[in-house]
């Protein structure tokens, strides 16, 4: 006869910080208020419930960035979930502040792969066995450096390298932990869904993986991917929706007996406000508004910025910003830090900042002709509009045209206001600190090359005050409407 136990479990992942209820074709939706009435109201229907959080806490609302997390550690206290495993964006205020941060929350952090390199000691736990209905169920927190680019700004520390390594830890911990008599084990990772289907074709059965609850790639799922028999879930991104797994597990066999999943819409038709939490959030949220309502610019009309991986209108605006404040040949503005899909047409420092919430310096290098084709052409290889990679893709700022074809992986012509940019010509080129420190990761180009064109150089150190002041100083503004990457093949 079996032995079954019914499990619950919740999920989320990369919330960056969408804490507030948004008003969408009048009905209302997500907001970490309604989110966390929804997991309190799971915890009083069912008996045995855990909430997980797959990476990705931080960065992208105002509120996160003023108080450089502090203010999402409140709130994450609050809406109190069981296990939090760390994502890219956990470490975009620094290891140190990091570690801090982790002090200041009353739930557990888990990171199986950061360490310091001078004697392998792990940052943060490496795992987390919860004890819930008489079940022992073990986490294990994975990341790996292609996500984690941001620690090569941080000389001391390591990661795991790739997915085999990581796989190989998985193993380790499970293997460590076989007398504890587990009955579950659980996969929270920030690596991508595309990554998590690698990881889980390593898996060896013998480990007793059971689940994969994933981050980063911001995945809307109709149904788990299953790949060697281990179920692997995300929940999209931000709180419009949360994961809901109800598991039978059988613990004579340590397995999952049956399981459905589903993704429970935010809103209040499920989700009842909780109110202690919502009184903070509109505390930091009006704090915010007298801070940062004030009027920078009006464009013309409403401008969008609906995918990461092509020209926008709204990415065009801010490429055109940097290169006209920092006399720039070209300015590479990374898709990826614009982070709402629209703006306009009357833009506030608030509207500004959360569509660019990242406050970097920015340094310009000089590339040739024949090195910038180069950077491009991998930019614009078949991976960038697969759907399923997490490549780099940049916005191009006014008078450059590159027309390339899809067909050859050829650039076919690269200008600058109509002129053909010759292979040794040099190029004075403008780019956030995080990509020029990832140049090799996003455009397949060193750093050491680049610095035998000269030596790269620090030309702003916060983005932000270049953008308040050029917005500031143009009052009326519209969107070029010159096509600047032209497709050969669908022309």
């Amino acid at each position: 006869m079996k032995h079954l136990k019914k499990l619950t479990l919740l999920h989320s992942n990369d919330l960056h910080g969408d804490f507030l209820v948004e008003k969408i074709n009048d009905k209302l939706i997500g907001g970490v208020s309604m989110l966390s009435g929804y997991v309190n109201k799971v915890r009083r229907e069912e008996e045995n419930v855990i909430y997980a959080v797959a990476g990705d806490m931080f960065q992208g609302s105002l509120i996160d960035s003023e108080y450089r997390g502090i203010s999402t550690i409140e709130i994450m206290n609050l809406l109190a979930p069981d296990v939090v495993t760390i994502g890219n964006h956990e470490v975009d205020y620094g290891l140190a502040h990091l570690l801090f941060l982790e002090k200041c929350a009353n739930f557990p952090i888990i990171n199986a792969n950061l360490y310091l390199k001078s004697n392998g000691k792990r940052l943060f736990n490496s795992h987390k066995i919860l004890h819930i209905g008489g079940m022992k169920v073990l986490f294990i927190g994975i990341l790996t450096e292609e996500v984690l680019q941001k620690t090569k700004l941080e000389k001391l520390i390591g990661t795991l390298v790739d997915v085999k390594a990581a796989a190989d830890e998985v193993g380790r911990i499970c293997d460590s932990y076989q007398t504890e008599d587990i009955d579950f084990t659980v996969l929270l990772t920030h690596i991508g869904i595309e990554a998590d289907k690698e990881l889980a074709s390593m898996l060896d059965p013998r480990w007793g993986v059971d689940l994969i609850i994933g981050g980063h790639s911001h995945t809307l799922l109709e149904k788990p991917v299953e790949i060697n028999g281990i179920p692997i879930v995300q929940a999209a991104s931000g709180t419009d929706q949360v994961g809901r797994f109800d598991i039978m597990v059988d613990t004579d066999l340590n397995t999952i007996d049956s399981y459905t999943w589903q993704l429970i819409p935010v809103n209040p038709e499920n989700c009842p406000e909780d109110e202690a939490l919502k009184e903070v959030i509109e505390k930091y949220h009006t704090i915010m508004e007298s801070k940062y309502n004030r009027i920078l610019t009006r464009f013309a009309e409403r401008y969008t910025h609906p995918s990461r991986h092509q020209e926008t209108q709204v990415g065009k605006i801010f490429a055109d910003a940097f290169k006209e404040s920092l006399g720039l040949d070209i300015m590479l503005e990374a898709s990826g830090s614009l982070r709402n899909s629209y703006l306009g047409p009357v833009m506030t420092l608030k509207d500004m900042q959360e569509m660019h919430p990242f406050d970097e310096e920015i340094y310009r290098y000089k590339v040739t002709g024949r090195q910038f084709r180069r950077m491009m052409e991998y930019m614009l290889r078949d991976e960038a509009f697969d759907g399923l990679s997490h490549t780099e893709f940049y916005q191009f700022s006014e008078g450059m045209r590159i027309i390339y074809s899809k067909k050859q992986k050829k650039i076919l012509s690269f200008t600058l206001y109509d002129r053909e940019v010759g292979d040794d010509e040099m190029l004075r080129v403008g780019m956030h600190q995080f990509h020029f420190k990832n140049l090799q990761t996003g455009l397949n180009i060193s750093e050491a090359e680049i610095t035998r064109n000269g030596m790269p150089k620090v030309i702003a150190t916060q983005s932000h005050s270049v953008l308040e002041e050029y917005f500031t100083a143009h009052p009326q503004l519209s969107a070029p409407e010159e096509t600047r990457l032209v497709f050969a093949d669908e022309l």
